[in-house]
């Protein structure tokens, strides 16, 4: 059982910036970001490989980097350049390798708003 703990989020403007990062407490294979808004669905915001091949979401490319620290078992979302649309709570995944089992973090709430 891995247990993801995410911190960071909150309250950031349009146009600023804010960052999260998810600590897992054993070793996993691709972590990614994912997002839910009030009334949809959730998507995937980014993900990374061990070997930091990433993926982004059309409505983020340019704006957040996805990255990890294999060593600590870390990964991280800076998102730059908010938009009011981005508020959402954000869930960190992480992909067990052997078993290719999901793991879910607790959620941090993320609100742009002037």
């Amino acid at each position: 059982q891995v247990q993801l703990v995410e911190s960071g989020g909150g309250l950031g403007q349009p146009g600023g910036s804010l960052s999260l990062s998810c600590a897992a407490s054993g070793r996993l294979g691709t972590m990614a970001w994912y997002r839910q808004a009030p009334g949809k669905q959730r998507e995937l915001v980014a993900s990374i490989t061990r070997g930091a091949n990433t993926n982004y979401a059309d409505s983020v490319k340019g704006r957040f980097t996805i990255s990890r620290d294999n060593a600590k078992n870390t990964v991280y979302l800076q998102m730059n350049s908010l938009k009011p649309e981005d508020t959402a709570v954000y869930y960190c995944n992480g992909r067990e390798i052997s078993t290719v089992r999901d793991y879910w973090g607790q959620g941090t709430q993320v609100t742009v708003s002037s």
